[in-house]
């Protein structure tokens, strides 16, 4: 069974930085592409960032471009957790993120390219 356990959330100023991780159990961690998405009350679930298998492309990694530039998405396949380091946060950053495990080793911003996903974190940024 997967499993996808999100920590590292909470509340921050704009400005500040937050750094969320994803441990995840039940695959075999380093054959997949790992993504974060986010959803904000009343909008629907948004891709931010996915990296694919280390194997597959050497981990490229992908960002949404809300987020590119002050965001970095990083694996150790060693403890199988995915990290997503976010910078200078913004008030429009504030939602429930979530990690996802895609369905094979390449990372895509598509929601239908994941099938496991985590029970969410929030980020809450105040101005």
């Amino acid at each position: 069974q997967v499993q996808l356990v999100e920590s590292g959330g909470g509340l921050v100023q704009a400005g500040g930085s937050l750094r969320l991780s994803c441990a995840a159990s039940g695959r075999t961690f380093s054959s997949y592409a790992m993504g974060w998405f986010r959803q904000a009350p009343g909008k629907e679930r948004e891709f931010v960032a996915a990296v694919a298998a280390i194997g597959w492309s050497g981990g490229r990694t992908y960002y949404a471009d809300s987020v590119k530039g002050r965001t970095t998405i990083s694996r150790d396949n060693a403890k199988n957790t995915v990290y997503l380091q976010m910078n200078s946060l913004k008030p429009e950053d504030t939602a429930v993120y979530y990690c996802a495990t895609a369905r094979g080793p390449i990372a895509t911003m598509s929601y239908a390219g994941y099938d496991y996903w985590g029970q969410g974190t929030q980020v809450t940024v105040s101005s």
